[in-house]
């Protein structure tokens, strides 16, 4: 295939996701990677600030990782995972676990983000159904979540408003509210209070019918990097343990330093019963997910039939060469400083965020690890809002893959991420704040 018609062969035969076909720009044909940076066929070089939708952690075509696969696929590409075993699976479940707090001790492999959460839901469901209990009818998660795209991940994240053709297909859920908070923000304790007072109401009236708690911790991605405290996260744990209730932190996006440290719910002192991981598990290069399990959720399942069993799986469950990447993923972390590095971007982005808090319209700044964040005007909009179109196009000719969520804009480089790119990043999308201005200050 010649480059210069691979867009047009794309347009003939590909369908994009998130993307309104009929309308969108052709697609942008990525050439190579090498670090922060993104290459394409024009020879022009774009920073990527969405470390491609967040799941690169050190860098694009890190040679170490990219090593570690080629001996992998040299060896064993895969098998399946029913009744065989492989070392890069058992080393990287050993590594995931030793990062992790006890007792969550049982990986599950899977695929991605939404069948890790899909894995989490259906754990919770039959843990009950182990025990003879048929009473835990429901789902319980935060308003705004955004978990996934199959049918159990969609049903629990409902509000995040981007399901609306499918909801009468979906499980029961109900939600809470989710106590968003940001620099600056003088009521935060008032607004914890309310969620919490609502959530006891609901626990006081049917918290013995919950099969699950599931949040994202400390940050709500899709919905708009909403963050909270974590004293916030910390006492909605609380009140699901003291009501035995099951929880379930989607840590796919917030996992491996993404929030400064390995995992976000280090910083709110808790302990779920079912963790999610994806995206950054591999590094970024490979799909790959897994559902870490205490031993109080392992344990019901095991009997002496099949009955109680859990009937799920993948095709590429445990794929060695995605194995092999988180393996070599993990090392980085302690060969490279990934978290030291992640704390000194966090510190860049607190200094940049009071800088452009200043601009008119520009609101609700916020920052956590790698992520930094500010809300443009102060109303929500929707996911393809026009002031998240034009900064986005406008960062792009200044050489910045910047990908807002309505009128949210956020920076979230890698971890490799030099501090001159990260100043260029930073100095070329406050010029283009200022620059659009006219369509959110009023």
């Amino acid at each position: 295939m010649k480059p210069g018609n691979i867009v047009d062969i794309d347009r003939q035969c590909v369908w994009h996701p998130f993307t309104q076909e009929r309308t969108a720009p052709p697609p942008l044909p990525v050439a190579s990677a090498r670090g922060a940076s993104l290459f394409l066929d024009d020879g022009r070089e774009l920073l990527d600030m969405a470390c491609s939708w967040w799941v690169n952690v050190h860098g694009h075509s890190h040679p170490k990782i990219a090593a570690a696969i080629a001996r992998q696929a040299a060896t064993l590409e895969h098998v399946i995972f029913a009744g065989f075993t492989h070392g890069p699976a058992v080393r990287l479940a050993q590594g995931i676990v030793d990062a992790l707090p006890a007792p969550l001790e049982r990986v599950f492999y899977s695929d991605n983000g939404s069948t890790a959460v899909e894995v989490a839901l259906k754990m919770a469901w039959q843990f009950w159904r182990n025990q003879g209990r048929t009473d835990r009818r429901f789902f319980l998660a935060f308003q705004g979540g955004y978990h996934g795209d199959t049918f159990g991940a969609m049903s629990v994240g409902r509000t995040s408003g981007y399901y609306v053709p499918f909801e009468d297909l979906m499980c029961e859920v109900r939600h809470v509210p989710f106590a968003a908070t940001w620099i600056g923000d003088e009521a935060c304790a008032e607004r914890e209070a309310a969620a919490l007072e609502e959530l006891d109401a609901l626990l006081a009236a049917c918290g013995d019918q919950c099969a699950a708690f599931l949040a994202e911790p400390l940050v709500q991605g899709a919905s708009g990097m909403n963050m909270c405290r974590p004293e916030f996260l910390r006492a909605v744990v609380e009140r699901m343990q003291a009501h035995a209730i099951p929880v379930i932190l989607d840590e796919v996006m917030t996992g491996f330093g993404r929030t400064g440290t390995m995992f976000a719910l280090e910083q709110a002192g808790v302990v779920p019963d079912l963790v999610c991981l994806s995206k950054g598990i591999s590094g970024g290069f490979l799909p790959l997910a897994a559902t870490v399990a205490s031993r109080r959720i392992y344990e019901s399942f095991l009997g002496e039939d099949f009955h109680t069993a859990f009937a799920h799986g993948h095709s590429f469950t445990a794929n060695p060469l995605g194995c092999a990447a988180g393996v070599a993923s993990l090392a980085l972390f302690k060969e490279e400083d990934t978290l030291r590095r992640i704390a000194d971007i966090t510190h860049a982005h607190r200094v940049w965020l009071a800088d452009i808090a200043t601009l008119p319209g520009v609101t609700r700044p916020r920052a956590l690890g790698s992520i930094a964040a500010v809300t443009l005007g102060d109303g929500a909009s929707d996911y393809h809002a026009g002031v998240g179109a034009a900064v986005k196009a406008k960062c792009f000719e200044r050489g910045l893959l910047i990908r807002p969520m309505g009128n949210v804009v956020y920076l979230m480089p890698p971890a490799c991420v030099t501090r001159e790119e990260l100043l260029r990043a930073q100095e070329g999308l406050t010029r283009v704040l200022k620059e659009t201005a006219t369509l959110y200050a009023s």
